[in-house]
């Protein structure tokens, strides 16, 4: 990938801004400004690191999962990963949350993680500054308000890559990294149980931090069988927080 740095002591894959600036990983952290007010408007000097995978030579992958959808398909996931003992990360959108509060808990519950993927799902790297940073805020205070943290990781909503002003209003929110991926399991098109678990295991590798939806009935069929299979390849399911520290 053009414009991808290694993280120093993290092993992660940092793309900002076509830099091959290599960070430390430290979490910056800002105070965070009013959505509308001219300071949201203004990039902040220090942006999160953009998560693309882990160190190649670790055995541990992140199934990270876009967090919408219905909830008695989110809580037979989450049956399947808590049965086979995997963690995962679930990027949370806030107006899903405004309709199942009860969900984060459930999730953090079984020992998993918790992101930010904007309150609203909109298209956030086309959007005024002010609109993207309100998105960015918003379900930051959902998920402060049900879980006690905003979460440590930001994705985008209908972008694989955040925008540099996008990245800096991430970080003056206080988030350690926008969260990409390097494996699109393409489950929200809908291409059957088989074809979602062929497709991430031909792509897998370690460290890869894998794309995933709740809210879709042949996601949850592949599970079992998409967990057997990184279980053969020595692959351990984990948070991205824990992808970061292996």
């Amino acid at each position: 990938m053009a414009g991808v740095a290694g993280l120093a002591g993290a092993g992660l894959c940092a793309a900002c801004g076509g830099s091959s600036r290599q960070d430390t990983g430290t979490v910056h952290r800002h105070a965070a400004p009013e959505a509308g007010s001219a300071a949201a408007a203004r990039p902040a000097r220090s942006r999160p690191e953009e998560i693309v995978h882990g160190a190649r030579t670790s055995t541990a992958v992140a199934l990270t999962f876009h967090g919408s959808g219905d909830p008695v398909l989110a809580q037979r996931l989450l049956r399947e990963v808590n049965a086979a003992g995997a963690r995962i990360t679930v990027m949370a959108v806030g107006s899903w949350l405004d309709e199942e509060p009860r969900m984060a808990r459930s999730f953090l519950d079984g020992g998993h993680e918790l992101g930010n993927h904007t309150q609203n799902h909109r298209d956030i790297d086309a959007m005024p500054a002010a609109a993207s940073y309100a998105e960015i805020a918003q379900c930051a205070e959902r998920l402060r308000k049900l879980t006690g943290t905003p979460g440590a990781w930001f994705r985008p909503s209908q972008a694989p890559h955040a925008s540099p002003r996008v990245r800096a209003q991430a970080a003056a929110l206080g988030y350690r990294g926008c969260l990409s991926y390097d494996v699109d399991s393409l489950d929200f098109t809908d291409p059957g149980a088989s074809a979602i678990t062929r497709k991430v295991l031909r792509e897998v590798r370690g460290g890869s931090v894998v794309s995933m939806h709740l809210g879709h009935a042949a996601t949850v069929e592949a599970l079992p069988s998409l967990l057997d299979g990184l279980r053969a390849r020595g692959l351990r399911p984990v948070t991205v927080s824990e992808l970061v520290a292996a």
